[in-house]
């Protein structure tokens, strides 16, 4: 017997100025002007995707202490999008990333709260932790938390906000006109918090929203973060995109799930992946040659390099041979606040495997950083970019995928007439939204199914969704 086909995930990354963008291109438009925003999520929901997400970044990255020039817009604040988003949509799912180690649960779960109300139940939070003293130099408390530090505080502090949201029932407002009741619970919204990261206590004043909670997401590798992502999460970003290494994340993560009570159709793995499409597959190989080239300029080779020779690169021809000088090993790094800085944990032995590489096809420098750098994960005609996406998913590398175009906010216009429309022929997925919160796009079901009649306390459905605070 055959197994049932999975219905395919699909999701809109709005990526602001970053190395996958070519702002340079005559056809981007703005990353920080919200028609760029209106435009790239009407264009998600025209093609019945889940969700558009916003990452978030709270400093700009800095080479050599000037700001690096990929990195100095597109960055506004996530809520305020996400709220205005919620105006002109009515069904796409509004995902933000929202840092739990420089803000506070009663805060943010107000935010949410409220977001979820004025979309009507399309709210999703993706859960991350800071890991830089660089980034808590903006805020007061400044410094940063060692790794084992800041999952604690980001365990306690979804529990927290969990707390916050089942605060109210949702029944407590009767809004009775003929009594002059408009609540029928004096003690909603109350709550006692008290832990090694927060100790809180009072009054919750955003009543129950749609979803009762946000949808949660997580995105971190580590085996901390992947084990927070499987006693907590609702979906995971998963950064592995090519298929054997997105089974093997896919199998890891999955198989943790039995510990916390959870199946596995309770956590999605959804990685993030960007495309270019040509009429053949072989124009769509061009395209995308020239996309790579395009995203790493002459300027921005020596700053990737600078990555890993901590070193001012810049008197270096990035149309020449690799430097012959080893990485400065020092403390303080040259690109501050940067996360391609802690992919080379050894510098020197990154150095000599890329001077192999250099010399070994006679690449510049600019080569290299194209050739060990971003790569287009889904290439070629429509037809083959649906057929490569649908067998990665049935092959359980994925169950669907974030794409991040590399035109901003134009450039999912193409996949959403081209492609979506063959995976809709295959019957992989949807034609039409058959719900209207992003729960109900996702598959996943509401933290509490129901109220107790006699006491109006929530009932805990034996799955993951209702384990978020657990």
């Amino acid at each position: 017997m055959s197994k049932p086909q999975k219905q395919i995930h699909l999701a809109a990354h709005f990526p602001g100025v970053n190395n996958t963008t070519v702002w340079s291109d005559p056809r981007a438009g703005s990353h920080i002007e919200f028609s760029s925003f209106a435009h790239f999520a009407r264009t998600a929901e025209r093609a019945k995707f889940d969700f558009l997400f916003l990452a978030e970044g709270l400093r700009l990255r800095e080479q050599g202490g000037r700001i690096y020039d990929l990195d100095v817009v597109g960055r506004p604040d996530t809520f305020t999008i996400l709220a205005a988003l919620a105006a002109v949509t009515e069904r796409l799912g509004l995902t933000g990333t929202i840092n739990s180690t420089f803000n506070e649960p009663y805060e943010v779960a107000r935010q949410f709260a409220s977001l979820d109300h004025l979309s009507d139940g399309r709210s999703a939070w993706n859960v991350v932790t800071s890991w830089d003293a660089f980034t808590g130099e903006n805020f007061r408390r400044g410094g940063y938390l060692p790794q084992d530090e800041r999952y604690a505080r980001a365990k306690e502090f979804l529990a927290t906000t969990g707390e916050l949201f089942d605060s109210w029932r949702g029944d407590e407002i009767v809004a009775d006109p003929s009594t002059g009741t408009f609540l029928q619970d004096a003690k909603a919204g109350a709550f006692v918090h008290e832990g090694r990261q927060f100790d809180i206590q009072g009054r919750f004043n955003v009543p129950r929203s749609p979803q009762g909670r946000p949808v949660i997401f997580q995105a971190g590798d580590s085996d901390e973060g992947r084990e927070f992502a499987a006693s907590s999460a609702d979906a995971i970003f998963s950064r592995y995109a090519a298929l054997d290494a997105g089974q093997a994340f896919y199998t890891d993560v999955k198989s943790r799930l039995a510990k916390y009570g959870r199946r596995a159709d309770q956590l999605l793995i959804l990685p993030a992946a960007s495309f270019v499409l040509g009429d053949t597959d072989a124009e769509a190989e061009e395209i995308a040659k020239d996309v790579r080239r395009q995203q790493v300029s002459g300027a921005t080779a020596l700053k990737h390099l600078e990555f890993v020779w901590n070193r001012d690169l810049s008197g270096y021809d990035p149309e020449g041979p690799l430097p012959d000088i080893d990485p400065d090993l020092g403390e303080n790094h040259i690109a501050r606040g940067r996360a391609q800085v802690r992919m080379y944990r050894d510098p020197l032995a990154t150095a000599r495997e890329w001077r192999e590489l250099a010399e070994a096809n006679n690449w510049s420098i600019r080569d290299l950083v194209i050739e060990t750098g971003n790569r287009q994960n889904f290439v070629g005609s429509p037809a083959t970019v649906a057929r490569t996406i649908n067998e990665y998913v049935q092959a359980d590398a994925a169950d669907g995928f974030i794409l991040v175009p590399h035109i901003t906010p134009g450039g999912l216009d193409a996949f959403a007439d081209q492609v979506v429309p063959l995976l809709q022929e295959q019957g992989v997925f949807r034609t039409e939204y058959e719900g209207t919160t992003l729960r109900d796009h996702l598959g996943l079901a509401l933290p509490h199914s129901r109220l107790r009649s006699s006491g109006g306390t929530p009932v805990d459905e034996a799955d993951g969704a209702a384990r978020v605070a657990s």
